[in-house]
């Protein structure tokens, strides 16, 4: 939350909302005139789903102007994207240019996903190969990205990566941290002495970083983008099927509970989960988490919002949501809704500032 005034020292550490009815009491004139709260609505992947975003931004109260921008009545209302906006869906250019309009208007701010990262390493040749690009383009991963590749012109495609390579990674706001998977601050402060900021520098030696296994530039972008994993052999545990029935030796780590007790706390497989000779999953048993396996777990009182994991509507305590922490992906490209999370300063998670369109849809 950001309190504006001259005559106000802000410390961002503060509870301002807390700080703001004292002030209020007594100058009522000067609070309500020139005290300013800047508050988000925060959205989940698009995955080129237009109309759902339009859908979503309409019943937030974001009025579509002829120009082709969106605003909102209150002008210090801002939107944030968790990144994933392309890919998959059925309207990957008409997504774009309603994002970057909220963008280039100054009422939007949007950070990358993995989606956009690889659609940037699908483009970019390998600066050592002739004819190989830093991400193959291997049937998989071809097939993941077919939906941008085959609805964009060459031209268009240019101008998009260009623009998604100027994304920043997160971002930390007065109050409130948005990132698209994971927010690890081992994994930012090493990025952030590596690229001087939250954005890649220019040029393409970063992004062939990212994409060596095993460079740190890679394990740090790995986690941010995609999450941390856990492997399962140690636990005892088979490998998986994914939702594209690929066989998994890793499971994503649910990074955002608090204080997990055992290895079942933090492994994050559906419940209709098969393993690769498509049996039932067994049971996730309650043995003793490793310090490796914690290393991403969020212990900070700034609420996060992230997005990536492929919820289902709606939202439940632990699973989706903390104190601190808010997923807003609901799976809109899979059958779920497009979902927001409306937030207003408070420094603690309220589940009932969900929001979600269509209004009646459930995974």
């Amino acid at each position: 939350m950001l309190f504006k005034h001259p005559l106000i020292p802000i410390d961002r550490r503060e509870n301002n909302s807390v700080l703001a009815p004292m002030y209020y009491l007594l100058c009522p004139k000067v609070l309500r005139e020139d005290l300013t709260l800047i508050s988000y609505d925060i959205i989940g992947d698009v995955h080129g789903c237009a109309d759902m975003l339009h859908g979503l931004l309409d019943q937030l109260g974001w009025e579509h102007q002829p120009d082709g921008t969106h605003s909102h009545p209150d002008p210090d209302r801002k939107a944030i994207f968790v990144g994933d906006l392309v890919d998959r869906g059925p309207k990957q250019l008409e997504t774009l240019q309603t994002v970057r309009a909220m963008v280039d208007a100054g009422s939007a701010q949007v950070v990358m996903g993995n989606h956009e990262f690889n659609a940037v390493s699908y483009a970019t040749l390998h600066p050592a190969s002739t004819g190989e690009y830093l991400r193959e383009h291997s049937e998989r991963n071809t097939s993941q990205h077919r939906a941008f590749l085959e609805q964009l012109s060459d031209a268009e495609k240019d101008y998009w990566i260009d623009w998604f390579r100027t994304l920043p990674l997160w971002l930390e706001l007065d109050g409130l941290r948005v990132v698209h998977a994971c927010w690890h601050q081992d994994s930012i402060d090493l990025l952030t002495r590596e690229f001087g900021g939250a954005t890649f520098p220019e040029g393409d030696e970063a992004f062939l970083k990212a994409n060596t296994k095993q460079d740190p530039i890679w394990e740090a972008i790995e986690v941010i983008l995609k999450g941390p994993e856990i492997e399962l052999a140690p636990h005892r545990l088979p490998n998986y099927l994914d939702k594209e029935e690929h066989v998994r030796k890793l499971a994503r780590a649910r990074w955002w509970v608090p204080s997990p007790s055992s290895i079942r706390d933090l492994i994050d497989l559906p419940e209709d989960t098969l393993d690769e000779s498509k049996r039932p999953y067994p049971p996730i048993p309650e043995s003793p988490c490793t310090q490796h396996d914690l290393r991403c777990t969020y212990s900070d009182s700034i609420p996060v919002f992230y997005g990536h994991h492929w919820r289902e509507w709606e939202p439940s305590q632990i699973d989706d949501w903390t104190l601190t922490t808010a997923c807003v992906d609901f799976s809109a490209v899979k059958g779920g809704p497009m979902a927001a999370y409306q937030w207003s300063g408070e420094t603690e998670i309220d589940p009932t500032h969900y929001r979600h369109y269509p209004p009646d849809s459930a995974n």
